[in-house]
């Protein structure tokens, strides 16, 4: 090959090189967080959970909502300026059997805010949570994770948000409770039922 050849050669493949476009890359898209709409009496509220940040916790929620669990169960402790709390009992305040309680993840870095929703549980015993869930009706940082130094000081772990539907918890904060047996306060006078909760497929999200 003459030097002349080789040198044409050399800026044909240059120039091709130059002038070649960027392949696009399609990246892989993170699956939405999963959502569910609890149906009650009073409304419905959709929570957004956060499997990222609470995996058995999340789990452990979808689980009783794919038995249908809280079918038919109720809102049995309203606190205006602190909570909500349902998933344990039927109207007559029969409690559900519940599966066995799992590992407190409340140490995930979410804070119980205003709209949040985190499992319940016994104050004065960390692994204790099993069907039960409120959300926070105002920023309640107390119920963070702050330390190991004991049960309550290890928080109540944040799984979820309302992302539609607080009109509704403000609704339910405000409806007059009385005691009724066997829970000494902070039942609703009229009974508040979820009807039913229900996992939205993607295209509903």
């Amino acid at each position: 090959m003459s030097a002349h050849h080789w040198f044409a050669c050399v800026m044909l493949v240059c120039a091709s090189a130059a002038t070649a476009q960027p392949v696009a890359v399609a990246l892989p898209t993170a699956a939405p967080a999963p959502r569910v709409t609890v149906h009650t009496s009073m409304g419905e509220i959709v929570i957004e959970l956060a499997p990222d940040k609470a995996p058995a916790t999340v789990e452990n929620f979808l689980g009783y909502v794919r038995e249908g669990f809280y079918n038919g169960t109720i809102v049995h402790r309203v606190i205006d300026n602190l909570l909500i709390q349902g998933g344990a009992y039927t109207v007559d305040l029969q409690a559900k059997p519940t599966h066995a309680p799992f590992a407190l993840e409340s140490n995930n870095g979410l804070s119980n805010l205003r709209g949040t929703v985190a499992a319940a549980r016994a104050p004065s015993a960390a692994d204790s949570a099993t069907a039960q869930f409120f959300i926070n009706v105002v920023d309640n940082p107390r119920f963070d994770y702050s330390s190991d130094s004991s049960d309550f000081t290890k928080g109540f772990a944040v799984f979820g948000k309302v992302v539609s539907g607080m009109d509704v918890v403000d609704r339910i904060r405000l409806v007059p409770t009385q005691a009724q047996d066997p829970l000494p306060r902070d039942v609703p006078v009229t009974p508040i039922v979820i009807e039913r909760i229900e996992v939205l497929a993607a295209a509903q999200q």
